[in-house]
């Protein structure tokens, strides 16, 4: 239950959002966790393009390929092409994703939230 709260904690849906793509607020503020469905995935302020994705040993990863400027979004810098692990139980594509991009909610150390494959609208 401590870990629960701590990762609730880290994931803090501040009110930033996208300038560019205003539309698309509802989205983020919608998504839940695929293995929790009862949390969010957090915001746009947590996500992050991660448009390059391979698979190695049955694991998945992807690489940040996002170019869109932090302070504007509240969020952390990643480097483009941070390798980011994706467990099995974060993959989600059942709320569809409107932005053309595969998307990886993560905090601070990384912990991946949820990962939205890029599609389904």
């Amino acid at each position: 239950m401590r870990v629960l709260a701590i990762l609730m904690f880290l994931c803090v849906s501040a009110l930033a959002h996208d300038r560019n793509n205003p539309e698309q607020d509802e989205w983020y503020q919608s998504l839940t966790q695929p293995d929790n469905p009862n949390s969010l995935c957090c915001g746009i302020n947590d996500s992050y393009w991660c448009d390059t994705i391979h698979v190695r040993e049955g694991k998945t990863f992807c690489i940040i390929t996002d170019d869109r400027p932090d302070a504007p979004l509240g969020r952390d810098h990643v480097d483009i092409g941070t390798e980011i692990f994706i467990p099995d139980n974060k993959l989600t594509w059942k709320d569809g994703n409107p932005t053309g991009h595969a998307i990886v909610f993560m905090s601070k150390t990384h912990y991946v939230f949820c990962f939205v494959q890029a599609g389904g609208y």
